[in-house]
């Protein structure tokens, strides 16, 4: 049984995720795609239904094999629109249509990397804490090749000594693979990394698959039977941290 506990003030490399981490989502564009497909929705709505998918998305991991394929971009939004209120009333049929043609639209060649473009509000300020505190960051996501493209753009690049991306470095969380090979690249301590994420099956098992401690972003209490520390975005962590 892994120990649970945090050392905090121990912590000296912190590993972020990327994808409801430090970005979110375009659901203005999502709000957009939806409503030329005949589905009205309020951009507060998208942003719930969302979080609400997590944690089915990640129980069915293990079955779905990647966090990166069609498969599983088509199961997430799938789950995504089983929470959205206008598409509740629909039959079946014509959403799983909607969902196919929404999923070709977000992931034309060219415009995934639209979907995952957003600074999550508050991220900014969450980095300059973690840095002012003398804490080393990498990222360390699941991706398609484009993460640093992404931060980069975002002018996030800078607080991060390393990115790890899994399509360049060739495994996948929760493979545990990848984060020995970003504690190598990194050179930290696992018992002194704390590595924080959206996804229990993803971020919190495979981080402590490889002896780092795991902190799940929970913003609206979804997860409700998880052994983990759960916090509902990193500005509130980084402002725990900032007391210590």
């Amino acid at each position: 049984m892994h120990n649970h506990q945090i050392p905090y003030k121990n912590l000296d490399t912190i590993f972020l995720d990327a994808g409801n981490t430090l970005v979110s989502m375009d659901f203005f564009w999502v709000r957009e795609e939806l409503e030329a497909l005949g589905i009205k929705c309020e951009v507060s709505e998208l942003i719930r239904a969302e979080a609400a998918a997590r944690p089915i998305l990640s129980s069915e991991i293990e079955r779905l094999k990647s966090t990166e394929d069609r498969k599983t971009s088509i199961f997430y939004l799938a789950r995504m629109m089983d929470n959205l209120p206008s598409m509740t009333i629909m039959p079946g049929k014509n959403r799983d249509e909607i969902i196919e043609k929404l999923v070709l639209n977000l992931q034309a060649p060219g415009r995934i990397q639209r979907l995952w473009s957003i600074l999550i509000p508050g991220v900014r300020e969450a980095l300059e804490i973690l840095k002012s505190k003398g804490i080393r960051l990498t990222v360390v996501s699941n991706s398609n090749g484009t993460i640093e493209d992404i931060i980069s753009g975002l002018e996030i690049r800078k607080y991060f000594n390393m990115v790890v991306d899994s399509h360049i470095v060739g495994y996948e969380k929760p493979d545990h693979r990848l984060f020995r090979h970003a504690l190598e690249i990194s050179d930290a301590e696992p018992e002194r990394t704390l590595h924080i994420g959206d996804l229990y099956h993803v971020d919190v098992l495979g981080a402590w698959s490889a002896g780092i401690h795991a902190l799940l972003l929970d913003p609206f209490g979804d997860w409700k039977d998880v052994d983990c520390v759960r916090m509902p975005d990193l500005l509130s962590f980084a402002r725990m941290m900032e007391k210590i």
